[in-house]
This record gives structure tokens, sequence and C-alpha cells, in this order.
């Protein structure tokens, strides 16, 4: 009995006993996997696959194709030409069985491509993203800071980032405050001449 199965995109026309090589399956040597595309068992041709054939094999090593050298050489006024090796990554393997019918209830494991989404570790589920810093800092309420001369937006957001978010905390500035938030702003001055804490003080009030 023959069989023509299908793995990696290839077909391969096999009988009990034979050694064949196909592109790499997620198995370790030693163990035993089944070939459940199955598209021709002797003369029956499969629609597009043979329902209930199977095919088990025995994993005998994981091994790498020929070297293959790719060379690339472009002829034009800035040519270039570039040299490159590859080795096929490959499962060799020795046909154990060929089943007619049954395939699904064996419970032997598929033979799934290493590279495959289905013969993928399940990956653990991802932790929530972390808040960027600027949001960690953003105040979950506030008072509208853009109230005071010369601040818009990004003045705004600056001020949130230093920890400001009412205007009683800017009434309560003391001088040295005051200096110290205007150096780290780059106000130049502006906190005292366009009269911040006096119109913080006028604005907490109403707030």
């Amino acid at each position: 009995m023959f069989a023509v199965l299908k793995t990696g995109g290839k077909q391969y026309k096999v009988q009990s006993g034979d050694v064949l090589r196909v592109e790499k399956l997620a198995a370790e040597a030693g163990e035993t996997v089944q070939f459940n595309e199955i598209l021709m068992l002797d003369g029956q041709v499969g629609a597009p696959i043979v329902d209930g054939a199977a095919v088990q094999a025995t994993v005998i090593d994981q091994i790498k194709g020929d070297k293959v050298i790719h060379f690339v050489k472009r002829r034009r006024k800035h040519g270039s030409q570039r040299t490159k090796g590859h080795r096929q990554q490959l499962t060799l393997l020795r046909v154990t069985e060929i089943l007619a019918s049954g395939g699904a209830e064996t419970g032997v494991k598929a033979a799934i491509g290493a590279g495959s989404v289905a013969g993928a570790p399940s990956a653990e589920p991802k932790a929530a993203k972390a808040p960027k810093a600027a949001e960690a800092a953003a105040p979950a309420a506030g008072d509208d800071l853009k109230k005071l001369p010369g601040v818009g937006p990004a003045m705004e957001k600056k001020l949130h980032e230093a920890g400001v978010t009412r205007f009683a905390q800017i009434a309560a500035w003391t001088d040295e405050q005051v200096a110290a938030m205007d150096t780290r702003l780059g106000l130049k001055g502006k906190i005292v001449n366009d009269g911040w804490v006096a119109l913080a003080k006028d604005l907490a009030g109403k707030a």
C-alpha cells in the first residue's frame, strides 16, 4: 500500500518503511507523528484528501539540508554583488504505518511544521500596557490653569507634570517656591510679572 501525503507545501509518495526528509516538524527524535493530509491512497484519490486516511512515522533526527549558494550580481553603473548561503532545516523520519481509515481516532500527535502558528507554543497573555509617564503624571481632575496669563495647553501640561493642578497650590506659593518654579519652567519672571499668585487666590475662591 502506498500513500501520497502533503506537508510543508510539498507532496511525498510513501510506503511503510520508507525514510524521507521533510521540512522541519515540531517533534523530537523518537516521537511518533501522524500526517493527516493524505491526497491519495493506492488508487483512491482524495477530494481534496482521503477521509480517515493517515500516515504515521517515527522521527529519526532533526537535520539540515545541503548548503545552497545564492549569488546576485547587478550590472549597473553602481554595480554590486552578494553571495548568501542557506541550509534548510529538515526532519528525518521513517514511515511506520499507513492507515486507510480511523486516522482521527488514533490519538497520535499530528505532524505540524515547526514554523506554523499551530505548532508554536501558546504565548502567555501580555500584561496590560503601562501608561506613559506623562499620562501617569496627568491628574484625574483639576482646575483650568489656562485661565492664568500666558498659560496655554503646553504650559498647563508642564505644570501638571510638575504636580501643579489647582489654583490653590499656586496661591500658596512662597517667594522661594515662585523662584524655583520660574527656573524649572523657564518662565523668565512671568509668574511675578503676570501676578499668578494673586490671580490664583482669586480664582481659587471662585472654584
